[in-house]
């Protein structure tokens, strides 16, 4: 078994970082640890090292940090025949970003008044192992799905007694 310490950063792909780093900054106090630019490396490299096609490239990379906890790794890159779609969060190999804020009802209000698309919500779990959650899912401006949540106290889960999930809050 390989020791884990926690997690790292997470990596996206954006279609405009200048977009993407506006986006988290102004919603959600974002700061840019690390700016790395344009990487450049060669179509054996990119396909070997990255798995992608040849003839693209990376032509922005930078990382950001939202608050407490891990990293944000942000990359834009040139070369795809076409934009692909976001995929719908039932599509294997979707994925979404959770924030953990203090009041998902208040965060997602001030979101919808500055134009940000919340979906329905936010919801309240009043039972089951996660009962004490409140979540809400947001798009960013390019479609990717995040989602804010928040408690109050101990989830239903941590009745049992077993690992505590890890929380940003309160660290």
């Amino acid at each position: 078994m390989i020791k884990v310490h926690g997690i790292q950063h997470i990596g996206l792909t954006v279609p405009n970082m200048e977009e993407a780093v506006r986006f988290f900054q102004t919603m959600f106090g974002a700061v840019t640890v690390m700016e790395c630019g344009r990487v450049d490396v060669d179509d054996t490299f990119m396909v070997r090292r990255l798995g992608v096609p040849a003839g693209c490239r990376i032509k922005d990379q930078r990382v950001i940090r939202c608050g407490n906890g891990g990293n944000l790794e942000l990359f834009e890159y040139s070369g795809e025949a076409e934009p692909s779609k976001i995929k719908r969060n039932s599509e294997v190999g979707a994925f979404h970003l959770a924030l953990a804020v203090d009041d998902a009802v208040a965060a997602a209000d001030r979101l919808r008044a500055a134009g940000v698309d919340v979906l329905d919500g936010p919801t309240l779990i009043s039972s089951g192992p996660m009962e004490g959650l409140t979540w809400v899912y947001l798009r960013a401006p390019w479609g990717q799905y995040l989602e804010l949540v928040s408690t109050t106290g101990p989830m239903g889960y941590e009745e049992d007694g077993g690992p505590k999930m890890w929380s940003p809050i309160g660290e």
